[in-house]
């Protein structure tokens, strides 16, 4: 902390009206088994700093993996220079949103460290739930994956905020791949890019990927004979481990301010839910309550603060199905009257900030699963990710699952394969009739959301319940 003190006083007596530095330090590893062979061991380390200049009403970044008296001069002048070449472009001035200097510690707890293990100890673990995959018989690749990442971060600004935080995360999956005649069926255990909670090796541990390896390798040849899934209309009930796609790219990435400003058209696109629709914009029928949520327990997207000082906080995005907020920073937020919503996070010490996702979570409505199914009479249930489609403006949108179940008349009837739904965003989420109690509530983390230029890889979390809706459209 007191190298970020350091560069905030030198950053103080160049006149700047704001700064903050950030000093990042990142672990991560992973490893990768094929049929029972090691494919990837990956440790990595990387740490630096970088400082966020506002001079003459633009943004000036600078970065550096060196730290000494003279790099941080080098730095700050670095970032200075660039915001007032910057300034020379006409434009509207950068204002940020009024925020209370914070101070403060936060460390995510965990039982055991995955990075004080031995790595004989995972790679047996993970070797074990292959095997467990190769007693299935059909199964052309077994694939089993960890990853643990831990992030230590210190931050500043010249407002007078003092910051550390550590988050750490683990997780991993198992997939079974099954060929035959042509057709390739997946099946994957808990979800197509496996889960991650904030936590340690306990958390793989809770994962059971042992108890499931075999009903998963045998879903995976099931498929291989089962029907394909028909096409026409019909009611669908999404499970939690594809809805958190759903809520990621039709919700989450569309109510990002700075993508519906248009700072991320010429990379990640617009959107089409732009400022004049909030507060009276119907997004999805009654029952539907979306919300930001950067305190949910272990999410991805769960923090002490985000990455310009912001306290972690509870917004809701969608109130009773209409627009009331976005994802924010200080910068965006301000635009349109209010405060930030503390979504600003930057993947690594030389990356600038950008509005990300943070835990995106549909609230629980009230429904018990059975009787959703049996108040169903022309429905498929819907089960974990293979493939997703949405256009620049997340409007009009195509998603295909690994595995389906046919409904009639209230009873589950038979497995479906290559299932694939369509929608446009709003008339989705207002089909949206039912959702299933807070016993059914589950919480689906990723590690690899896209954004920016150059680009920037983020890790998110999207808790929900099973959710029916009515009258959408299957198939090609």
């Amino acid at each position: 902390m007191d190298f970020v003190k350091e560069t905030i006083d030198f950053a103080k007596i160049n006149n700047v009206k704001y700064a903050d530095c950030r000093v990042v330090i990142i672990e991560n590893e992973v490893i990768f088994i094929r049929n029972g062979k090691i494919e990837h061991i990956g440790k990595y380390f990387d740490k630096g700093f970088g400082v966020r200049v506002l001079v003459n009403g633009r943004w000036g970044f600078s970065a550096s993996s060196r730290f000494s008296k003279s790099e941080i001069k080098r730095v700050v002048k670095n970032a200075i220079k660039l915001s007032k070449e910057s300034a020379k472009v006409k434009g509207e001035e950068i204002r940020l949103s009024e925020e209370k200097p914070e101070t403060g510690i936060y460390k995510t707890e965990y039982n055991e460290d995955p990075f004080k293990m031995k790595m004989k100890d995972k790679i047996t673990y993970l070797m074990k739930c292959d095997k467990e995959l190769s007693k299935v018989k059909g199964l052309t690749f077994r694939i089993t994956h960890y990853h643990s990442k831990r992030e230590h971060k210190f931050f500043g600004s010249t407002e007078g905020s003092f910051l550390e935080q550590e988050i750490m995360f683990t997780g991993g999956g198992i997939e079974a791949i099954a060929i035959a005649n042509g057709d390739v069926q997946v099946r994957s255990y808990p979800n197509s890019w496996g889960n991650y909670n904030q936590g340690g090796w306990e958390y793989l541990l809770s994962l059971d990927l042992l108890g499931n390896a075999v009903k998963t390798g045998e879903e995976a040849v099931m498929l291989l004979s089962a029907e394909q899934c028909p096409s026409g209309y019909f009611d669908l009930i999404i499970e939690p481990d594809q809805l958190a796609l759903q809520i990621h790219e039709s919700v989450g990435h569309p109510l990002e301010l700075d993508r519906v400003f248009g700072y991320e058209e010429s990379y990640a696109g617009k959107s089409f839910a732009t400022t004049e629709k909030l507060g009276n914009f119907r997004y999805g029928s009654e029952i539907v309550n979306i919300v930001a949520d950067s305190t949910y327990p272990k999410g991805l997207g769960t923090f002490g603060w985000d990455d310009e000082g912001v306290k972690a906080q509870k917004n809701y995005l969608i109130k009773n199905g209409i627009l009331v907020n976005y994802l924010s920073s200080r910068e965006t937020a301000v635009k349109i009257g209010k405060k930030s919503t503390g979504a600003m996070r930057a993947s690594s010490y030389n990356r600038i900030p950008l509005v990300r996702m943070v835990n995106v979570n549909l609230e629980p409505g009230e429904w018990e699963y059975d009787k959703l199914i049996e108040s169903t009479d022309n429905g498929i249930i819907l089960k974990t990710n293979r493939s997703w489609s949405i256009d620049d403006r997340r409007i009009n949108f195509e998603f295909g699952t690994q595995i389906g179940y046919l409904v009639k008349n209230g009873k589950i009837i038979k497995p479906l394969k290559n299932c694939v739904y369509s929608g446009i965003t709003p008339e989705f989420w207002n089909s949206c009739d039912a959702i299933c109690n807070s016993k059914y509530y589950k919480l689906i983390c990723l590690t690899n959301c896209g954004k920016g230029e150059p680009g920037q890889s983020m890790y998110v979390g999207h808790a929900s319940s099973p959710a029916r809706f009515r009258n959408v459209k299957v198939g090609f």
